[in-house]
């Protein structure tokens, strides 16, 4: 039961995440209309297009994922505007809400991280919150660098197992409907003439 609630306030966080940031999942399914000019393809894909925003999130979290493994928390917000250019998203700004949230559990369940350490991520750039919390706090054992990043690993890993519940669902009621999936998916991509 806790792991719904958990998932469910992280949908909602993310749904929030897009409206303030202004990211629109849906310009990325192939929203750009029939190209097929089959009527009857229209309901079949109108069937799968939920399906199809959530596929292109997934790839989107999957990749993003790639980017927060692979690269150094100092540059990463960086690392992630260079590999998705061109779109009005910013990084920084994200990533420090995802951190913000995350450390915020580790305030309240472990008192090796004082209440203060949030005060200090919450006026310091996204790159510089690392530095920052080594500066303060140059006793600490662990590493804040890996803390960091472990929370973003860990969120992104939510929001890519979020996606693949999604389509599970949006698959199941396709079948429910005694349609294959892989048939609907075909349809809508013949209707909006991707590939």
């Amino acid at each position: 039961m806790e792991d719904k609630k958990a998932k469910r306030y992280l949908e909602l966080q993310l749904d929030e995440l897009k409206e303030m940031y202004g990211v629109d999942a849906g310009q990325n399914a192939g929203d750009a209309g029939s190209r097929s000019g089959r009527p009857e393809d229209a309901e079949i894909a109108g069937l799968y297009a939920d399906a199809a925003e959530y596929e292109a999130e997934l790839a989107r979290f999957e990749q993003e994922l790639e980017v927060i493994a692979a690269g150094d928390v100092e540059g990463l917000a960086a690392a992630l505007a260079e590999r998705f250019s061109g779109e009005a998203q910013d990084y920084g700004q994200e990533l420090k809400a995802v951190v913000e949230t995350g450390w915020k559990r580790f305030v309240e369940a472990d008192p090796a991280y004082p209440k203060e350490q949030l005060a200090l991520i919450g006026e310091a750039e996204f790159g510089d919150i690392a530095g920052k919390l080594k500066e303060a706090y140059p006793g600490y054992e662990g590493d804040f660098q890996e803390d960091i990043k472990s929370i973003l690993i860990q969120r992104w890993e939510m929001y890519i197992e979020i996606k693949k519940e999604h389509i599970k669902e949006e698959t199941g009621y396709i079948k429910a409907l005694g349609l294959k999936p892989h048939y609907a998916k075909k349809v809508y991509k013949r209707y909006h003439g991707i590939e």
